[in-house]
């Protein structure tokens, strides 16, 4: 019995290991990744179906090779997602594992202390929305930051209103509302040093992370 337990074993970290060896070929993309998480994840459940049904091997390989298509067709669609975000002025796009973060500052969208959308930034977030309507298998979470200038109860108050300003927009334009989240995290989570001004104006910004959205487990 762990004999075969061990074979199996063996058998899940070798198709993992083929996974990440497609990431490391993929061209400049991470869709490989996705495949190779997909493969993982997919040969796991495949054993535990195949334990089930009494012919475990096979069912990790069934489970590896849908894993990875499916994790590969998720990944080839976020790189896509990010290269029509990318078009868009202003907006900083970067690939985190799983997901896309897009992260806008505050000199675009808002005046200071202001929760009101400049016409400029309405201009690039309807661009936005623009993509967003094309893949509605993602969900979005909008977050909003800030400076440590000023008291913290007022900037998590002010980070919450400019995050569900731009959820509101993203929402008028086309986005459906069960898609979106808006949260704030005030002064709680900066990218660069408050201790000077150019550091304070990187962390007054809000980001908007797009991340496929999760299965429930039939």
């Amino acid at each position: 019995m762990q004999t075969k337990l061990r074979s199996i074993i063996l058998f899940i970290l070798i198709l993992a290991i083929a996974g990440c060896a497609q990431t490391q070929q993929a061209a400049r993309t991470k869709t490989g990744q996705g495949a190779a998480i997909g493969a993982a994840a997919g040969a796991l459940a495949g054993a535990v179906i195949g334990h089930q049904s009494g012919n475990r091997r096979t069912g990790a390989v069934i489970g590896g090779l849908a894993g990875a298509a499916i994790g590969g067709g998720i990944g080839y669609k976020l790189d896509q997602q990010a290269k029509e975000l990318q078009q868009i002025k202003d907006a900083e796009v970067r690939r985190e594992e799983d997901r896309l973060v897009v992260t806008m500052s505050e000199a675009i969208l808002f005046d200071l202390n202001s929760t009101a959308l400049k016409s400029g930034a309405k201009q690039q977030l309807e661009k936005m929305a623009e993509v967003m309507v094309r893949y509605p298998e993602n969900d979005i979470l909008v977050t909003g930051h800030t400076d440590n200038t000023g008291s913290e109860k007022y900037n998590q108050d002010l980070s919450e209103r400019r995050a569900k300003a731009v959820k509101n927009y993203l929402v008028l334009k086309g986005i459906s509302a069960r898609r979106i989240t808006s949260m704030g995290f005030g002064e709680t989570m900066p990218v660069a040093s408050n201790a000077t001004p150019e550091g304070r104006q990187k962390n007054r910004r809000v980001e908007i992370e797009i991340k496929p959205r999760q299965q429930p487990a039939s």
